[in-house]
C-alpha cells in the first residue's frame, strides 16, 4: 500500500517503509562514493610521501613544495563552480566519471616531473582535473538523503579522508621502496600506480551510479514516491540563501561566513595530510615507521567523526556541533608551540588536531545544505568550498614558507590556528544571526493585501 496516498496510514508503517528505503539508499551509494574519494584524497596528498625522494630529485625547497601544493588549490578553486554547475546539468554520473578518469590520468604523468616548474605544472592540472569531484558528492547526496540524515551521511562519506592517510601512509612508504625498477624512482612508482585506480573507478562510477531516485531500478516505486515527496517537502522550506545567481551567490553573507568557517578545518587536513609525514620524519623516524605512526591519529579521527556526526543527527544541533571541534583544532595547534622535539607529545597533539578538523564535516556540511534552497545548492556548495580553498591555498604555502625561515614546524602551524579559531566564533556568531532572522520573519506582519485575502 502506498503511504503516501493514505493518510490513515499509521506512523509506524511510515517508519518501516522509510528506514527500508534509507538503509537500502545508503548501501547502494554510500560504499563506492567513499571508495572514489578514498582514492581521490590519496591521489591528492601521496605528494607528502612522494616529497620523501622527490624534493630532493627536483631540487624542492620546502617553500617551493608547499607552492606547489597551493597551485593545486588554485587550479581548484577556478574550476569548482563551473565543474558543479556542469555536474547539475548533464547529470552526476557521466560528470564524475569524467572527473575521475581525468584526474587519474594527470595523476600518473605528475611521475614525470623533472624540476620544479614540471613539478608546479602536475599539482596546477591536477587541481583542476579533481576540481567539482567533492562539492560534486556533496550535491549529489541531497538529491537522495533527507536533511535529518545528512550529517551522518557526510560524516561517514568524509571518513574515507582519514582513512586514505591511514591505509595510504604505509602503503605509500611501501611504494617508495620500489626505488629503481625499471629504471624509475620510487616516488615516480607511486604517482603511477596510485593513479590506476582512480581511471578504473571512473568507468565504474558510469555503470554504478543512477543520477536521481527516478534512475534507481533498486527502489520499489514505494520507495522512489516516498523519499521524492520528503525531498520536494524540505525544497518547499524557506532557506537563508534562496535563489540567486552565481554572482549574488558568492556575495551572500551566509555563503561568505559558511567558507571561512570551513576555511580553517579544509586547510588543516589538507596541510597536515601533506606535511604531516615530514612532520613525523623529523622527528627521527624511519620511512616506514613514518608510514605507520602517520596513519594512528587519522585512525582515531574516523571513528570520533562518524559518531559526533550521528550525536549531531540525534540532536538536531548543528551550531555547536561545528564550532566545537574547530575550539579543539585551535587550542591543540596552539599548544604544539610547548611540544617541539617530543614524538609522544607530538602525536596526542596531531590526534586531537585531526579529530576536531574531521568532526567538523558531518555537523558543516548538514549546516551548509539546510541554508541552501535547492536552486542554489549546486552553486552555494562549490561557492563554500571554493572559497574556503583559498584559505587552504595560503596556509599550505604558508607553512612550507615558515618552515624555511623558521626551521619550526610548531611555528608554521600556527596560521592554521587562526583560521580555525576564527572559524569557530563566526558560527556561533551567524548561528544566533540566522535564528534572529527566522523569529523576525516570523512575526512580521503579513501585506495588507496578503491580510485581506486571508481575512
Amino acid at each position: 500500500m502506498n503511504t503516501l496516498s493514505n493518510p490513515s496510514a499509521q506512523p509506524a508503517e511510515k517508519s518501516a517503509l522509510e528506514k527500508a528505503t534509507m538503509r537500502q539508499v545508503a548501501w547502494r551509494t554510500l560504499p563506492f562514493l567513499m571508495l572514489c574519494y578514498f582514492i581521490a584524497y590519496v591521489d591528492r596528498v601521496n605528494a607528502g610521501f612522494a616529497a620523501l625522494q622527490m624534493n630532493h630529485d627536483l631540487g624542492l625547497s620546502q617553500a617551493m613544495f608547499g607552492l606547489g601544493g597551493s597551485l593545486f588549490f588554485i587550479a581548484y578553486i577556478l574550476f569548482e563552480i563551473p565543474s558543479n554547475l556542469a555536474l547539475q546539468k548533464l547529470g552526476a554520473r557521466l560528470w564524475i566519471a569524467r572527473i575521475m578518469v581525468t584526474w587519474g590520468i594527470v595523476g600518473a604523468l605528475a611521475a614525470f616531473a623533472v624540476g620544479p616548474y614540471s613539478y608546479y605544472l602536475g599539482r596546477f592540472l591536477l587541481g583542476a582535473a579533481e576540481a567539482g569531484f567533492f562539492p560534486g558528492v556533496i550535491l549529489y547526496l541531497t538529491y537522495w538523503f533527507p536533511k535529518e540524515y545528512r550529517g551522518r551521511i557526510v560524516a561517514t562519506f568524509m571518513v574515507a579522508i582519514p582513512i586514505s592517510s591511514l591505509l595510504g601512509s604505509p602503503i605509500s612508504a611501501a611504494l617508495l621502496g620500489t626505488d629503481g625498477w625499471l629504471g624509475l624512482r620510487g616516488w615516480q612508482w607511486l604517482f603511477i600506480i596510485e593513479a590506476i585506480p582512480a581511471v578504473v573507478l571512473g568507468v565504474m562510477v558510469f555503470f554504478i551510479l543512477p543520477n536521481r531516485p527516478d534512475n534507481a531500478k533498486w527502489l520499489k516505486p514505494e520507495q522512489r514516491d516516498w523519499l521524492n515527496a520528503r525531498l520536494a517537502s524540505e525544497a518547499q522550506e524557506a532557506k537563508p540563501v534562496a535563489h540567486m545567481s552565481v554572482m549574488q551567490i558568492l556575495k551572500n553573507k551566509y555563503v561568505l561566513a559558511l567558507a571561512v568557517i570551513y576555511a580553517g578545518s579544509s586547510a588543516t587536513s589538507n596541510a597536515l595530510s601533506l606535511w604531516q609525514p615530514q612532520i613525523l620524519k623529523s622527528l627521527g623516524l624511519t620511512t616506514m615507521e613514518t608510514g605507520l605512526m602517520n596513519g594512528i591519529p587519522f585512525a582515531i579521527a574516523s571513528v570520533v567523526m562518524v559518531l559526533w556526526g550521528r550525536r549531531a543527527d540525534k540532536s538536531g544541533e548543528r551550531i555547536w556541533s561545528t564550532a566545537l571541534p574547530l575550539a579543539l583544532t585551535c587550542t591543540c595547534l596552539v599548544a604544539t608551540q610547548l611540544t617541539a622535539g617530543s614524538l609522544a607529545a607530538t602525536m596526542v597533539l596531531l590526534t586531537f588536531i585531526l579529530v576536531g578538523t574531521y568532526s567538523i564535516k558531518g555537523p558543516f556540511w548538514a549546516l551548509s545544505t539546510e541554508w541552501l534552497s535547492a536552486s542554489s545548492a549546486a552553486a552555494g556548495i562549490a561557492a563554500i568550498n571554493t572559497l574556503a580553498h583559498i584559505g587552504t591555498s595560503g596556509a599550505t604555502w604558508m607553512l612550507g614558507a615558515i618552515k624555511d625561515a623558521t626551521g619550526s614546524y610548531s611555528l608554521s602551524l600556527l596560521p592554521l590556528a587562526l583560521l580555525t579559531g576564527l572559524g569557530a566564533v563566526i558560527v556561533v556568531w551567524m548561528g544566533r544571526s540566522q535564528a534572529r532572522d527566522a523569529a523576525a520573519a516570523l512575526t512580521m506582519p503579513l501585506p495588507a493585501a496578503a491580510s485581506s485575502r486571508a481575512a
